[in-house]
């Protein structure tokens, strides 16, 4: 009952003072260089051009899911390398409903890793976590953060529906068209090309889905050697409000 009334309040937050989308940065952000390479012929052709480091919109309605989802298993396999953590449970108990031991575990792994506050996390995050567990072969999930205890209240991760996640061998490109195939409306999700995960989030009651991409490297950092032979780390890395 606490978890439940815990979750009501947080609710209650985002409603009041969640305020502005998750995710958004005035038109004067930063451009950053993105290089590719390819082969002409028998030679390789290195091109390079300035993007946005942020760049965000408002998910159009007509590419929201209209299909109501399906049941998942569950299961859930979640590993926290910022607190040397895992936990692998089922979210439902054997008559159907929410086991609210197996979220209360979930929620210690989704905890803040600065200053290991906990809070009842959003359990419609935890059902498309299991989703996502599903759809990729019941591979083990990497939490990159979770709860965030010391940071802005307009961010989902303060409210505790909002998860940086990625998984061994899927892109993160194949995670972001996952998770946005799940939005029925009112979630948040964003891809990080140079921190290598993808962000999921719910929404503050009323605010529409949006969609990003934040090309930032993690702790702010810029693409150099250090940073190149570091950015699979679990710093999480400078976010807009998400």
């Amino acid at each position: 009952m606490s978890r439940r009334i815990a979750l009501v309040v947080a609710l209650l937050f985002a409603f009041v003072g969640g305020g502005v989308a998750e995710a958004g940065k005035s038109s004067k952000s930063k451009k950053v260089k993105v290089c590719s390479t390819k082969k002409v012929g028998k030679k390789s052709k290195k091109s390079c051009r300035y993007v946005k480091e942020f760049d965000g919109h408002n998910a159009p309605k007509d590419s929201l899911r209209t299909e109501p989802l399906e049941r998942p298993s569950g299961e859930i396999w979640v590993v926290s390398n910022n607190l040397q953590e895992e936990v692998k449970v089922n979210i439902y108990a054997a008559d159907g409903s929410i086991d609210e031991a197996a979220l209360a575990q979930l929620d210690e792994v989704f905890r803040c890793k600065r200053s290991h506050e906990v809070r009842a996390v959003d359990p419609r995050l935890y059902e498309q976590m299991s989703r996502i567990y599903d759809h990729f072969g019941k591979r083990r999930i990497e939490l990159v953060s979770g709860f965030r205890f010391k940071e802005r209240e307009s961010s989902r991760h303060w409210h505790a529906s909002a998860m940086d996640i990625r998984i061994e061998d899927v892109t993160i490109r194949e995670l972001y068209e996952y998770a946005e195939s799940l939005d029925l409306g009112g979630m948040g999700i964003g891809i990080y090309p140079n921190s290598e995960f993808v962000h999921v989030d719910f929404r503050a009651p009323g605010e529409p889905s949006y969609r990003w991409t934040d090309r930032s490297y993690p702790e702010g950092g810029s693409k150099s050697k250090k940073s190149q032979k570091s950015k699979r780390r679990t710093a999480k890395a400078r976010k807009p409000n998400s």
